[in-house]
């Protein structure tokens, strides 16, 4: 049998077709691998390694890649081949963020540890190390999470709403210093025209978000989709009805939590007792 012949004159390998799809971005793009890495904010030598297809990077990277250059989920398509075992990356998972990379809105409810938008290099590491990562796949992971805060930054950000239930700031770091930080770096957040943060106090009792992380993103088209999340499993909901229970439910948490000044000041007092603390 005659070996099939490549359409395209590029690489039917899925680790090296990965590669060469990131070296042919990048040089479209005129950028410098040093320059990526300084826009991205991880260290330019790991996107060199992935062009060369010595690595082929975690989830988080290459989803920051996708939102650089503009081609939602193609990057995250090609990683998923690469890597080889599909279980690793599952389709809900990978197909949510494609579409986070896209949204132009995006709301979301934290029941006891802050989202990766906006949480520090300390945070994330303590909380990473602590479900079991260590080494340098902990420090690639780090890097990944906490360059996904890109996506909040410059003047096309989009509006990004949380709340935080109270359990959120009243779990702190090992590290104190580390701890501080974090929550100086909320505050500051906090301010910015495109977050809004709202602190739900554990007095408000009883409510219909008590079991997992969730995530809402409006879409282009006009559409919003759901993502729950918790220490296990995620799983993205497209279905309108679904999405609409979950948004009411979403509004009616929001009218029991602080107000964003509210809880700027509650975020502020925290940050004051840990310094005193000292």
């Amino acid at each position: 049998m005659s070996q099939r012949r490549a359409i395209t004159g590029r690489s039917q390998e899925p680790r090296q077709r990965f590669a060469e799809e990131l070296r042919t971005l990048r040089s479209a793009s005129g950028m410098s691998l040093r320059a990526l890495g300084e826009r991205l904010g991880w260290d330019w030598s790991l996107f060199g390694k992935m062009e060369k297809g010595e690595t082929i990077g975690s989830p988080e990277v290459v989803q920051a890649l996708d939102t650089h250059y503009g081609t939602p989920g193609l990057l995250l398509a090609l990683w998923e081949l690469a890597a080889g075992d599909h279980t690793q990356f599952r389709e809900r998972y990978r197909r949510y963020m494609a579409l986070e990379a896209e949204a132009v809105s995006l709301w979301h409810f934290a029941v006891s540890v802050l989202p990766g938008l906006l949480q520090t290099p300390g945070y994330a590491r303590e909380v990473l190390a602590a479900g079991g990562l260590k080494g340098k796949e902990l420090d690639q992971q780090v890097d990944a999470r906490t360059g996904r805060r890109e996506l909040l930054d410059g003047e096309k950000a989009p509006p990004f709403r949380t709340i935080l239930s109270e359990a959120v700031l009243r779990t702190p770091l090992r590290d104190v210093g580390e701890w501080r930080g974090q929550l100086e770096y909320l505050a500051d957040v906090a301010e910015r025209s495109n977050v809004t943060v709202h602190v739900l106090l554990q007095s408000a009792g009883v409510h219909g978000l008590l079991s997992a992380d969730v995530w809402y993103l409006l879409l282009p088209e006009g559409r919003t989709v759901a993502y729950t999340e918790n220490g296990y499993q995620g799983e993205l909901i497209e279905e309108p009805g679904p999405v609409v229970r979950l948004q009411k439910t979403y509004d009616t948490v929001r009218d029991l939590a602080l107000t964003p000044a509210e809880s700027r000041k509650f975020i502020l007092r925290r940050l004051e007792e840990v310094t005193c603390d000292r």
